[in-house]
């Protein structure tokens, strides 16, 4: 069963444009690259690259970085887009690197896209490289838990805005559309991400909530009401130093 990616590619690319949206330009890019650039990396793997803008961005940094993602559209235009980079259609749940092959894996806002979230997370914790970092971007799950249109958004009988969500603890995936473009997300509480990341032995080192910085202050007024974006940062410890030894 399609996922709505394939489909929704050429739509996604001329939304998303070389910028990015308004949740990637003016929320996430900049929190995500100041973790990016707390240390040299030797290797990074974007999972659930796109069309390979972040990977982009952390090759301006001086960061090795393989994109992957199950869109051949989007590895298409990954690769149009930066001829020299390594852009390969993969799925998370089956990547095909061998074990610690990685000291920096990015999951930038695709953990919401990938049905088996515990097969995805096992393996990109397999590629990591011990003392190496699992960096996440997605979205919140009082977004994920609300109306999938409007991210929980919605209108009392006064006329109120208010943040509205429903069965949060329920794992479910829904179909959500704009601007031509219709994808499957999947819901999950944060206590399910959290258990998944824990069970591969990782030991949490950073947790943010952020906030929206610039753009148009109206719509940044509203993204900044409740939070729509959650980070975490992950790191595999050093072989010596598993949880237990």
């Amino acid at each position: 069963m399609s996922d709505g990616w394939e489909e929704s590619a050429a739509a996604w690319i001329a939304d998303m444009g070389d910028a990015g949206d308004f949740g990637r330009r003016f929320v996430m890019d900049a929190p995500m690259m100041a973790r990016v650039r707390l240390r040299p990396w030797r290797r990074a793997l974007d999972v659930g690259c796109g069309e390979g803008r972040f990977c982009r961005m952390m090759k301006t940094e001086g960061v090795e970085a393989v994109g992957i993602d199950p869109a051949r559209s989007l590895i298409d235009q990954a690769r149009a887009l930066d001829p020299q980079g390594d852009y390969r259609v993969e799925a998370a749940e089956a990547l095909s690197f061998g074990d610690g092959a990685f000291d920096l894996i990015v999951s930038y806002l695709s953990l919401i896209d990938i049905p088996d979230a515990r097969a995805a997370i096992s393996e990109m914790a397999r590629v990591l490289a011990p003392g190496g970092t699992l960096l996440i971007a997605n979205l919140n799950g009082f977004n994920t838990a609300g109306d999938a249109l409007d991210l929980g958004w919605t209108t009392l009988a006064d006329g109120r805005r208010a943040h509205a969500m429903d069965h949060y603890l329920e794992e479910r995936s829904a179909w959500i559309s704009w601007r031509g473009i219709r994808i499957r997300n999947w819901h999950r509480p944060l206590s399910t991400y959290m258990g998944l990341l824990l069970e591969q032995g990782l030991v949490l080192t950073h947790f943010a909530e952020p906030a929206a910085r610039g753009g148009d202050p109206a719509r940044t007024a509203h993204y900044n009401r409740a939070p729509w974006f959650l980070m975490m940062e992950w790191r595999k410890p050093d072989s010596g130093n598993q949880p237990g030894s």
